[in-house]
């Protein structure tokens, strides 16, 4: 059978400053069949710096043009002191839970809740320390490679397993919010899967289905997007992140997607059985009488099977029956001589 699909949905910012409004976030990601919940773990502080240089100002036609990046992530970052409620809220619906920190005291403090699997986030991707810190955890890694040369994807793989995470998985990403279908190159997952050996899955920035299905359909087994109550409530990250009855719609999708994969099996299945009956074969078109000559006139290839397959033509054709046949019947080799 096709390989489960993990599925995570991504809390982010979507929180929009109201930990009851993250507690309903976690809801909806259960009810909508995901199998996890992501957080992120960072300050302005840790994941900046406040500068009046021009560089710190967001800007390129992204969502965020013209804000300070300090203003950005003070909005949008989960405060920590949220954690502890959070994570006992997803602990008790039975839904995982994981997150990414963005540098080592993130790291020393989600190791107090006895985090299962981190993630790292692309724009960290090159971050090799904190990728080694992360891994010394000895936890599970999964690791997004949005804009990532195949070199430097190789180097965070290798510095995750040789630090000591036990199992490292990377997702396909375009680092674009919202990303363009068009620009996912999902043709390199893959690539990805035959180089590396790992799991591979798809974080994914569009706001469709079809991308995500379609990565299922090249082997990704984890798929990663964002989940917002309502697009409407706006906030940095509300403008790509699905509804939930939108999550719940992906989910049920990712299911029937990885089910139609099934194996590599060739011959009927259960269900085509039945079917093999109404297959063609030789079968009497006219009557025949008997010492009548078989030829193309009264014996042809029709549905259903029952009869010689429709190849034997050439080895019976020219000889005699050897009693009446009726329309419709099966041309089988003793009714000839």
């Amino acid at each position: 059978m096709g390989k489960p699909v993990y599925v995570i949905a991504e809390l982010s910012a979507n929180h929009g400053g109201s930990k009851a409004r993250a507690l309903e976030v976690i809801h909806a990601a259960h009810e909508s069949g995901a199998d996890a919940v992501k957080f992120q773990h960072y300050t302005a502080e840790t994941i900046t710096v406040r500068s009046a240089h021009p560089d710190f100002q967001v800007s390129g036609g992204t969502l965020w043009d013209g804000r300070q990046l300090a203003d950005l992530y003070a909005e949008a970052m989960t405060p920590w002191e949220w954690t502890g409620d959070l994570v006992a809220e997803a602990n008790k619906l039975g839904i995982d839970w994981l997150s990414s920190p963005f540098d080592n005291s993130a790291v020393d403090f989600l190791e107090q809740f006895k985090i299962a699997t981190y993630k790292i986030a692309s724009f960290e991707l090159v971050d090799l320390p904190l990728i080694r810190y992360v891994a010394s955890k000895g936890k599970p890694m999964i690791m997004s490679t949005g804009m990532s040369t195949l070199d430097e994807i190789d180097a965070a793989v290798k510095a995750a397993q040789s630090a000591g995470a036990p199992k490292v998985s990377i997702l396909r990403c375009n680092s674009t919010y919202p990303a363009k279908s068009s620009e996912m190159d999902l043709a390199a997952i893959p690539t990805m899967i035959a180089k590396w050996g790992i799991p591979v899955g798809l974080s994914d920035h569009t706001l469709t289905s079809v991308t995500a299905i379609s990565a299922v359909a090249l082997g990704a087994t984890i798929v990663e997007k964002h989940i917002t109550l309502r697009r409407s409530d706006g906030g940095p990250d509300g403008a790509f992140s699905l509804e939930p009855h939108e999550f719940a719609a992906l989910v049920r999708d990712i299911r029937e997607a990885s089910q139609a994969l099934g194996e590599s099996r060739f011959g009927p299945s259960a269900s085509e059985i039945n079917s093999l009956k109404f297959r063609r074969s030789l079968r009497a078109v006219t009557a025949i009488a008997a010492g009548e000559i078989v030829s193309e006139h009264n014996v042809r290839s029709v549905r259903p099977a029952g009869g010689l397959p429709p190849d034997q033509f050439s080895v019976i054709a020219g000889k005699k029956a050897v009693r009446d046949i009726a329309v419709g019947e099966p041309i089988t080799h003793d009714l000839l001589k």
